[in-house]
């Protein structure tokens, strides 16, 4: 790794007015990427921690300003070092490849730092299906938890690392949990998800070239995309999952189609989901009026809205989030807050 930087002022604990605890310490590693801007820009302006630290993916890269979140944060994305994040952390956010985060997230435990993973790394339970899916994590690090906010709460303020949800899975769940909890839900289930051009991630390829997305639709990961894996390993049943990528920066929207039970009337799922998100601070539940992706970009909010064809017993639910906000780096934020304690809120809102 790379020698660790003189330490900065920002990167001591930080001493409040007399009678105040010092705020905690975060970190982020691999704030080049677009996840990783996102969780600078919301993490330099949270008012109940201190930044002290934002590194590369790796650990021969340059160090180099951020130009977009000038006046935000004006450190530089330094070369990724190990020691500096256990020296200067608390609780350390990975936004890095899973094979990158499933290597260093150990070491960092083993240090007593937290961790808020937002990779693949650690999402998938079953050793085989992990095997399959994302090879490079040989096993799950004690403490570990999956953390979808709106259900793992009690199970997240504890964890030692929080492995937040893919944003697929993230819309998908919040749409279908409260009616399986329910018992609502009949047969297969079926996720018609498209989502804008970051959620591939920064690094280019062919599939992510602008002039082969614009003005065109296309679905990949027929029956083989691993976030099919992470739905069904949640929601515990079958799940037909294809995703689309379209010409959009950044949003999700699914359409979910759903079999009811027999007499299953719309009451009831309006009342199911509505039960479950009544004090939900980032799920906004908009009936019959079906959501957009621009009514959420930028914003950590999923939105929901659905039909019921109570004579076929069947519904669709249609949710939208922004993928590098609530389906990446707001939803760490928000896991981050309810293992400090705080009001899920803070420094989303």
């Amino acid at each position: 790794m790379a020698v660790a930087a003189p330490v900065n002022e920002n990167d001591k604990p930080q001493t409040g007015a007399a009678g105040r605890a010092p705020k905690p310490r975060v970190a982020v590693a691999g704030a080049s990427g677009y996840a990783g801007q996102e969780l600078v820009r919301i993490l330099a302006r949270h008012p109940a921690v201190t930044l002290t630290a934002a590194m590369s993916s790796g650990a021969s890269s340059t160090p180099r300003p951020m130009p977009a979140l000038a006046r935000i944060w004006d450190r530089e994305v330094t070369p990724l070092d190990i020691d500096q994040l256990s020296a200067s952390a608390d609780i350390v956010f990975l936004a890095l490849p899973e094979a990158a985060s499933a290597e260093i997230a150990p070491k960092l435990l083993e240090r007593g730092v937290r961790l808020i993973d937002l990779s693949g790394a650690f999402r998938i339970r079953d050793a085989s299906d992990r095997r399959r899916w994302y090879p490079a994590t040989a096993t799950l690090p004690p403490g570990t938890i999956y953390g979808l906010p709106e259900r793992d709460a009690a199970a997240i303020k504890d964890a030692r690392l929080v492995s937040c949800p893919g944003c697929y899975p993230t819309a998908a769940l919040l749409a279908l949990q409260p009616l399986a909890d329910a018992g609502l839900l009949e047969g297969t289930v079926i996720v018609d998800a498209k989502s804008g051009i970051s959620g591939a991630g920064k690094a280019p390829s062919d599939r992510t070239h602008f002039s082969e997305n614009h003005g065109s639709v296309a679905a990949y990961g027929v029956f083989s995309h691993r976030h099919n894996a992470e739905i069904e390993q949640e929601l515990k049943r079958e799940v037909t999952f294809v995703p689309h990528l379209v010409p959009l920066d950044r949003g999700i929207l699914e359409t979910i189609y759903v079999s009811l039970g027999k007499g299953t009337t719309e009451a009831q799922v309006a009342g199911a989901l509505e039960d479950a998100y009544r004090d939900a601070a980032f799920v906004r539940l908009t009936g019959a009026a079906l959501p957009e992706i621009k009514h959420v970009a930028h914003s950590n909010f999923c939105d929901i809205g659905w039909k019921v064809d109570e004579g076929r017993h069947r519904a669709a639910l249609i949710a939208v989030l922004d993928n590098l906000v609530k389906g990446a780096a707001g939803q760490a934020v928000q896991n981050l807050n309810i293992v400090l304690g705080l009001d899920e809120r803070t420094g989303l809102l």
